[in-house]
Order: structure tokens, then sequence, then C-alpha cells
């Protein structure tokens, strides 16, 4: 499910910035970057996104910016990098090899640069820590508020779905009729009136109307729809469930559309598969 949340604080000329940000996945995949001065709190920060976020591609990523005077960069030893710079120097010309980017090259060699590490004290985690939380209350009101755009385009699926039902329910008793009268006029046709047997028929028409009746498939399609709607007001995280029952919504479809034998319902069926597809999309928003 997607999300956002951005939340900040500044104390003693040191701003704190925290970005979360979230795409759909069916687990979780967390991608954390914390400054190295707070690496001993990632275990606790990923276990809180465990639990509060539980699903989606998220990527976290916690800034500090500190004033000129509170900033400590980095070390480069001189010395060092000197004695790196002309051993190379001498072996290129010993090579005659390209002596380009020399300096970039020293500059990657162990040691050469060193960092002084931040110093934090429980002040600064306590003020992050308080940002994190505003950030994450921030990305689960957006989730919130998009969830409730979500349940209601899946609620005018599920409606839509319905209004095509109806509206078979009311071409299906009027396709047996149409069906008989057509296959009697075939047999006449080709056989003869006379030479068709009225009994053999009507046996013949039971168990051939008979394999076309739908009607536990009518009332398992709107027993799912109900159950659909029912689970989608529920709080808890449904979005495998309602997945699940998709499926067995479509399997109710399906199976009336192979049993329709009739081009209008064929119609509607088309009709509620495409109700069913767009419900499909949108659960993968759903957690």
């Amino acid at each position: 499910m997607t999300g956002f949340g951005l939340a900040s604080a500044d104390h003693e000329n040191v701003k704190f910035a925290v970005e979360i940000k979230s795409l759909n996945s069916k687990f979780l995949e967390l991608n954390l970057k914390l400054p190295r001065a707070f690496s001993d709190k990632e275990l606790l920060l990923r276990n809180i996104c465990s639990k509060e976020i539980e699903r989606g591609k998220v990527n976290v990523s916690i800034n500090i910016e500190r004033s000129e005077e509170n900033l400590k960069g980095a070390t480069i030893n001189a010395a060092l990098l000197s004695k790196y710079y002309k051993q190379l120097e001498e072996i290129n010309i010993n090579l005659c090899a390209n002596s380009n980017n020399l300096l970039q090259a020293v500059l990657n060699f162990p040691d050469v640069i060193s960092y002084t590490d931040e110093d934090v004290d429980e002040k600064d985690w306590e003020i992050l820590n308080q940002t994190f939380n505003k950030a994450l209350d921030n990305f689960n009101q957006f989730r919130i508020t998009e969830g409730l755009v979500l349940k209601a385009d899946l609620e005018l699926r599920i409606k839509n779905i319905l209004q095509f039902f109806s509206e078979i329910e009311i071409l299906e008793p009027l396709r047996i009729p149409l069906i008989k009268n057509r296959l009697l006029l075939f047999l006449e046709e080709n056989a003869g009136k006379i030479n068709v047997d009225q009994n053999r028929l009507e046996q013949e028409l039971i168990y051939y109307i008979d394999k076309l009746d739908i009607t536990e498939e009518k009332i398992r399609l709107r027993s799912h729809c109900d159950y659909f709607i029912e689970t989608l007001k529920n709080k808890d995280a449904n979005g495998k469930k309602l997945g699940f029952i998709s499926q067995e919504i479509g399997r109710e479809i399906n199976t009336m559309g192979a049993k329709a034998n009739d081009a209008q319902m064929q119609q509607l069926v088309v009709g509620m598969k495409e109700e069913l597809e767009k419900i499909k999309e949108q659960l993968l928003n759903v957690l």
C-alpha cells in the first residue's frame, strides 16, 4: 500500500528529519537509512516499522543536519596521502602508464580519510524518536485516507456486480422457454414433427435444462458479495482475505457464464468480470 509521512524537529542548532515512503508489495521490504551515530538503534526502529507498517516496499530516511559550529567533518592524513601519491607516481613512470586521476585513486586508499564520530546523547535520541513516531503517525494517516478511498471504490465495484446480477436474475427464467422452443423447432425441421417422441424429448429437455440451471451459483455469488462487504468493514488487515473472497466471486461468475447459453446474459457476465478485475487490481493496495 502506498504511503508517505514526513516530520522534522530542531534542537540546539541541529535539525532532525524523518521521511517514510512506501509502494505496493505483498510483503514488508524495509530499507532503513540512518546516521552512523544512531546505528545501535537500527534494530529497534526496524521492529517498530515491522509492527506498525506490516506490508509494502518501504524506504525510511533519517537525516541530521548540524550547524557549521557543530559540524564535524572528515580528516585527511596528509603524510599518508603524500606517500601513497609518490609511490603511485613512480610506478606509473616505470610502466609508462596514464597518470590522470592519481589523487582521486589515493583518496580511496585505507586510512587516508578518517571520519570523526558524531557525539550524541540521550536527549538527541529522544528528539529523534519523537520525530520518527510523528513521521510514522503521518504515514499511517496517509494510508488511512487512501484506504477510505479504496474502500469506497471496492464497495462501488461490488454494487456494480450486484446490479449486473439483478439483470441476470430477470433474464434467467426467460431463457428456458426460448431454449426449449429452439430445440423443438430444430428437431421438427430436421426429423419431422411426427417423428419426434414427445416423452423422450421432455426427458432430454429436463436433463439438458438441469445442466443450465444457475440457482446454486446465484445463491453463492450473492453470499460472497455480502461477505466481501462485511469483511471490508472490519478494522483488521484483511487484504489477503478479500483476495480469497474475490477468487470465489470470480469462480461463480465464470460458472454462470459457462451455463448462460444466452447472448444477453453473456454480456452481463462480461460486465461482472470487468468489475471483478478492477477489484483485484485495487486489492493489491489493501493491507
